[in-house]
């Protein structure tokens, strides 16, 4: 394998491990199509991800340059001097386009901020949507401008401001005016494969890109997200997670946090995770003395009287009605249950101090 070839099993992997968040994609190169992944997790919801596992082999090979591929991308230049329609990338445009132009559209604060009103920037839902058109168009070896589909789109927008058609329809009808204007007139083949670009280079952009896009979630969440209540009634997402952090559940976590990092300071982390063993109940002691009703101190013979006695009371054969007799089958199991573990444990531990004193 050459320095920098592609592998099949790591890109494999990286769509097993990553791919809901493009991670093969951004190993392979496809920085677009990786973002468009990572912002649609796996291309909406999964299904691009699902799709890719037949395509992986493909997308290896275009990165390595492989002469058969090159070969068969060359015939297929020559038999189509335009890109074939694909019913698959025409979609993804659509889903793409009206994902991005609604993402603005609700990251625009619905109420005046500092005085001011931020309505006017839902100008730019057309310009996301003919982004998200114009982004999966440039998969692979297609290509075309963001020209067409973006006029488009503005010349469809007003759609939006009258009753002909409600608010998602009119935005349905923009889009798909926007990708059929893309897939039609704007769209051809990337005859000329581009430098390889710096890995700085693509995390830069990348990260800016990524950066922006959490940036209009985090404006939709703050400024115009909201839950219901029990009552029906509608409460701004800020408010009820600023009162959140100040609830006294939250409070009490976090007093726990702060008390097991002091604990941590004077004990060690090891201390901390001892008691975090011990706490889990791995051999099921706790839980077998509440069964009991016996404290954790209890001495064997104690926990031997205890069983009798329960394994009396609850015993099955005492009741004549058939649910009670259910009822008291489970609980005559579930001491049964509790008294061979204690008595299992401590002759276990028993067993110990006898080597360790040996």
């Amino acid at each position: 394998m050459a320095k920098n070839e592609k592998s099949v099993f790591l890109t494999y992997l990286l769509w097993l491990l990553g791919g809901f968040f493009g991670l093969h994609h951004f190993y392979l190169g496809r920085d677009m199509q990786g973002f468009l992944w990572w912002c649609t997790l796996g291309g909406y919801m999964g299904c691009g991800w699902l799709r890719d596992i037949f395509h992986i082999r493909e997308y290896v090979a275009d990165a390595n340059r492989d002469q058969e591929y090159m070969k068969k991308l060359s015939q297929t230049l020559r038999q189509n001097p335009k890109p074939p329609f694909s019913s698959v990338r025409f979609l993804g445009m659509i889903v793409v386009g009206y994902i991005w132009g609604s993402i603005v559209h609700l990251a625009v604060p619905e109420e005046e901020v500092g005085g001011y009103s931020f309505l006017w920037l839902r100008h730019l839902v057309p310009l996301a949507c003919a982004l998200g058109v114009w982004s999966v168009g440039n998969i692979g070896h297609e290509t075309g401008g963001l020209k067409l589909p973006l006029i488009t789109a503005y010349v469809t927008y007003p759609l939006t401001f009258y009753n002909y058609f409600d608010e998602s329809t009119s935005f349905t009808i923009m889009v798909i005016a926007a990708a059929y204007m893309f897939d039609t007139k704007a769209k051809k083949w990337k005859r000329r494969f581009r430098p390889q670009t710096s890995c700085l280079k693509r995390c830069l952009i990348l990260g800016s890109c990524a950066l922006l896009y959490a940036s209009l979630l985090g404006s939709y969440l703050y400024f115009n997200a909201s839950i219901t209540d029990e009552e029906g009634e509608q409460l701004p997402m800020r408010e009820a997670i600023y009162h959140f952090f100040k609830s006294p559940w939250w409070t009490d976590i976090k007093q726990s946090f702060i008390d097991t990092y002091n604990y941590a300071q004077v004990h060690g982390w090891m201390e901390v995770w001892k008691q975090i063993i011990d706490l889990s109940d791995p051999y099921g002691e706790q839980n077998a003395f509440k069964v009991l009703d016996l404290s954790m101190g209890a001495r064997q013979s104690d926990i031997n009287s205890r069983c009798k006695k329960l394994a009396v009371k609850y015993h099955p054969d005492r009741v004549q009605d058939p649910e009670e007799k259910k009822v008291a089958q489970e609980k005559f199991y579930e001491i049964q249950q509790a008294c061979e573990i204690l008595s299992s444990n401590r002759a276990k531990k028993r067993r110990k101090n006898k080597q360790f004193n040996e």
